[in-house]
């Protein structure tokens, strides 16, 4: 089967993508970009997936990242990986990621994107931060085709806000005044499967960031006018209580910790892009970056309609 993309290269074998995280919000978007392309698909996942989750094109490999032999079965036959540990993954994150690394590299695969996150470099007191980074580093160093995304802030995490948006009416994230650098996860998945079925993008480091940044009390004038009611912004001025708020509402005590000191660190150094980067993230693209207002105004409708 011929695939050719403009300025992409002609292959005759389908190349196959093993694809880590498959499941997760990010990875089943990667693998409907890869499908897109006509590159072969094997999702990675522990247990067996829901009916309709993937397409019937997509094979199913079943293993744990925390069982090395079972890395190594899914990669037989594979050309290329995409990696992601997902949030869920992150006390484990840097053993995970480091030996499905070199489980890739002896294996021969021709080339791995790795899913880090912006400024991964510059707050090393998160955890999940300080993980990647350090992924960062070895991938670096391994001398294996690499390329790594570091995507800013998902606008896709107010999907989870629905009952504090609708009900309480309140935008509950710290995000603070000075503007957070955010992405779209189907512009990840599309700059993912660029950079796995074309050439040109080994030993690319490529930030993932939007022309819109998003601060607390923009968010909730946005969500104000697409709600048709008055939204308050909670503030970011103790994150004691945010922490505390967080494992009330089940997030794993680890986590909350975790998420704390990143919006604080945020708050206090600035997780701000330039125009800069939005417009080479839109040149790998193809198309300017979707934005956080045309998400919000997106998910205003599909929860205006549930």
């Amino acid at each position: 089967q011929s695939q050719k993309r403009p300025g992409g290269r002609t292959t005759e074998k389908q190349m196959k993508v093993l694809v880590i995280g498959a499941t997760g919000r990010v990875g089943n978007e990667v693998v409907k970009a890869l499908l897109e392309r006509g590159t072969g698909v094997r999702a990675f996942t522990r247990k067996q997936p829901k009916p309709g989750l993937f397409p019937d094109a997509v094979e199913v490999a079943l293993g744990d990242l925390g069982d090395p032999v079972s890395v190594a079965e899914a990669m037989k036959g594979t050309d290329r990986l995409f990696l992601l540990i997902g949030r869920e993954g992150v006390p484990a994150e840097l053993t995970q990621a480091v030996t499905a690394y070199g489980l890739a590299k002896k294996a021969g695969l021709k080339h791995v994107t790795f899913v880090s996150v912006f400024k991964a470099d510059q707050f090393p007191e998160v955890p999940h931060f300080a993980n990647k980074n350090a992924v960062e580093e070895v991938i670096r160093a391994g001398g294996m085709p690499y390329t790594i995304l570091r995507p800013a802030y998902f606008a896709h995490n107010e999907r989870s806000f629905k009952s504090e948006l609708t009900g309480l009416g309140v935008y509950p994230i710290p995000a603070g005044n000075q503007g957070l650098a955010v992405v779209d996860v189907r512009d990840l998945a599309e700059a993912a499967a660029i950079s796995l079925t074309e050439d040109g993008h080994n030993g690319k480091t490529y930030d993932l960031v939007s022309s819109e940044m998003l601060t607390g009390p923009k968010a909730a004038a946005t969500w104000s006018r697409l709600l048709g009611k008055q939204i308050a912004y909670v503030g970011h001025a103790d994150f004691d209580l945010f922490e505390a708020q967080l494992r009330e509402r089940g997030s794993p005590s680890w986590l909350a910790w975790d998420l704390r000191i990143m919006f604080q660190g945020f708050v206090e150094r600035g997780f701000s892009n330039t125009e800069a980067q939005t417009a080479q993230f839109a040149s790998l693209l193809g198309h300017e970056p979707r934005t956080y207002s045309s998400f919000a105004e997106e998910l205003a409708r599909e929860w205006a309609a549930a």
